[in-house]
């Protein structure tokens, strides 16, 4: 039998909601563990809450969120979308945040990374008014978030951009997103 082809370069998993609170508690031994078992190599965990580093065949790349979601909600009870981003994407996602172009300070930038690419009119109607002075941008699979005032007090949840762009959603900080951009380089 013939090996399976392992891309060159890494693909990063964010995981939604682990070990936020005192729901989807996970162990990260356990999730780079789920990611090893379902045929990814290479794998590391960054941080406590979700961050995968791996490589994996494509043949696996194609199944591989809905199979770690069903891995871990049938071994450890939590549930967690899985979104994947390749070394590449993250890679022009760092370049083409507009907020640190303009020079605002990273400890209030975020991004939010979709599931999906919204549909042009649903971003269109998003209001960039609701919550000032927050400012967001959409751009492919990312929404990037100005938040002077922190995240905490945005109304620029995960919820709703979930709900207005209907998709599913995750959401790391800029300083995050920078070092997993390293890491993988």
């Amino acid at each position: 039998m013939a090996a399976r082809k392992t891309t060159k370069s890494m693909t990063l998993a964010l995981m939604r909601g682990i070990n936020v609170g005192k729901a989807n508690r996970l162990a990260m031994a356990d999730l780079a563990a789920a990611f090893a078992e379902l045929g990814c190599t290479d794998v590391v965990t960054r941080g406590n809450t979700g961050n995968v580093l791996f490589r994996a065949p494509a043949t696996v790349l194609r199944r591989l969120p809905k199979r770690v979601q069903a891995l871990l909600l049938e071994r450890h009870g939590v549930k967690s979308p899985v979104i994947l981003r390749s070394q590449a994407e993250l890679a022009a996602i760092c370049r083409q945040n507009p907020f640190v172009a303009e020079g605002c300070d990273p400890g209030t930038l975020h991004v939010t990374f979709l599931a999906a690419e919204p549909e042009r009119a649903r971003v269109a109607a998003l209001a960039p008014e609701r919550s000032l002075p927050d400012r967001f941008a959409v751009i492919d699979r990312e929404v990037y978030l100005h938040c002077p005032n922190g995240l905490a007090r945005t109304k620029l949840s995960n919820l709703w951009f979930d709900r207005e762009l209907a998709t599913i959603s995750t959401v790391r900080t800029w300083n995050v997103v920078s070092q997993l951009h390293e890491r993988m380089g």
